[in-house]
């Protein structure tokens, strides 16, 4: 007889079926577990022998073979434990193979029976309800699961003896609720920064229409203070985010208690960050940095500081919104359009501008420094601000009267018009959500500027050498530069406070 649990393997954050068989057969008695295995597959033999020893069962003196097909997809992870259990307690008619034919099943066992979280359960339900079949998990992981919501069953169980108790009916394990994280009120508000108009103004500029932005300035004067407040002005996620940003945390196994948040993610990594941990990767292949920022803002600071060949991984994932990482035995797409926010320092000692305490290889040691950003990197820069080091009058001064309430609703209207625009656009990107996602002829139709926006713009090209990248840049912050003041085309002025962003310090782009 050979028992069949359903389960799932994953790559990327795509839940594909796999099919636990479990035969028992006549022989010397061995536990084999085939269909390209890792160790963490492999080991769990043990799990679920001590598991099963737990309730007081005992593996048959037989040969035993659990193939999970099909046999040429890599199996990962040790969330195939409960799967194994279950077919080897059908196997031995101890629960009956018919009732585990509609459920999908993932959970780790450990060695006293009880089951564990593990990661990717949210993607797990949504396949099995796409397939119409419940789903069975921890119980740690119920609310997640909850989430996917369709006809079928979902059993979170806390132990395997509590699961076989359910399944033979002598047990009721009540069904999880989804319960949605509390998302406060941010925490960190603009109000907090005395001076710097114009970085809060850019800050604005660039929540308003998912651009990327790059503060240069002095150490202290208040670069991560204002990517920090970043993510109290943005607009909460609609459904279609909230799904796609928990899928992929919860394939990495960072969905806090199963809670689904509308608020965007804020990934800040430290500069010392290797490419599979910003990109994705490793022995096991698991998001990257760009990939939990999906939807939300991505924040590098001491930008100079990264490695060069990280940085300019960063280039691919900022056009297309994906992170592929390529293997010889796997090629793993991930979601990861994100909005690009980075500080830096104008040199390496930091105060190029003031000349008591520049160093005295000023500027040559700015463009060395700033040299170790690729210019095609700096020129997916959207926005490029100088933040110039706060005064003291600025200092004493009360704290502003608007903060960042004010500034979220004037971005939240923004992007409501940008939405409603791209909505009813013929060519616009099917998954294009603010200005900074569209190009082409879509983007010739919502920013196309007057007579005078273009003459100044054509100059511009010219004058500051502008890439075509850049030259389309410009077009998108000034529509939402026009956005922001609900005006229905793109003006000069427009088109000179556009312009205005695409300066930096010691460098031009």
């Amino acid at each position: 007889m050979v028992a069949r649990i359903n389960t799932v393997a994953f790559v990327g954050i795509e839940a594909r079926h796999v099919d636990v068989q479990v035969h028992i057969a006549a022989g010397l008695p061995a536990f084999t577990i085939v269909g390209l295995p890792d160790k963490a597959v492999a080991e769990s033999r043990e799990r679920v022998r001590a598991a099963l020893g737990a309730i007081g069962l005992a593996l048959p003196p037989r040969r035993i073979t659990v193939n999970l097909a099909p046999a040429d997809v890599p199996k990962e992870g040790s969330h195939y434990d409960l799967p194994i259990a279950l077919g080897l307690l059908a196997a031995m008619a101890v629960v009956p193979a018919s009732e585990m034919a509609g459920f999908v099943v993932l959970g780790e066992l450990a060695l006293d029976g009880a089951v564990q979280a593990v990661s990717g359960v949210l993607p797990a339900a949504i396949a099995a309800a796409a397939q119409g079949l419940g789903l069975i998990c921890p119980q740690d992981c119920g609310g997640e699961a909850a989430w996917a919501g369709g006809e079928g069953a979902i059993i979170a169980a806390p132990s395997l003896i509590a699961l076989v108790n359910h399944i033979k009916g002598v047990q009721v394990l009540a069904p999880p609720a989804a319960v949605p994280a509390e998302d406060g009120d941010g925490g960190a508000d603009l109000r907090d920064i005395k001076g710097q108009e114009t970085a809060k103004r850019a800050l604005e500029v660039a929540a308003a229409g998912g651009h990327n932005l790059l503060m240069v300035g002095p150490p202290g004067a208040g670069k991560s203070m204002l990517a920090a407040r970043l993510p109290g002005i943005l607009p909460p996620m609609g459904p279609a985010e909230v799904l796609e940003v928990s899928m992929v945390h919860s394939v990495a196994g960072a969905l806090a208690g199963g809670r689904l948040s509308r608020r965007r993610p804020f990934r800040a990594p430290h500069h010392s960050a290797s490419m599979p941990a910003l990109i994705g990767g490793g022995a096991r292949t698991r998001p990257g940095e760009v990939s939990l920022a999906h939807n939300g803002v991505l924040f590098l600071d001491e930008l100079p500081e990264f490695s060069r060949s990280v940085l300019d991984s960063l280039r691919q994932p900022l056009e297309s919104g994906e992170a592929v990482v390529a293997r010889v035995n796997a090629h793993v797409t991930y979601p990861a359009r994100f909005q690009l926010v980075a500080a830096m320092n104008p040199c390496r000692c930091g105060y190029l501008d003031d000349a008591a305490q520049a160093c005295s290889r000023a500027p040559k040691c700015a463009l060395d420094y700033q040299a170790k950003i690729s210019g095609p990197l700096f020129d997916r820069f959207d926005l490029h601000i100088d933040v110039p080091a706060v005064s003291a009058a600025d200092l004493t001064l009360p704290p502003p009267a608007e903060g960042s309430a004010g500034v979220a609703a004037r971005v939240a209207r923004a992007r409501a018009r940008q939405t409603d625009r791209l909505a009813g656009l013929k060519g616009a990107p099917h998954n294009g959500r603010c200005n900074a996602d569209i190009d082409g002829e879509a983007l010739e139709a919502v920013a196309r500027p007057d007579d005078a926006g273009q003459a100044l713009l054509t100059q511009a090209v010219d004058a500051m050498r502008l890439t075509a990248r850049g030259y389309h840049r410009v077009l998108r912050v000034a529509r939402t530069l026009a956005d922001l003041e609900d005006a229905e085309g793109v003006g000069r002025r427009h088109i000179a406070e556009a312009l205005g962003y695409r300066r930096v310090s010691a460098r031009r782009t």
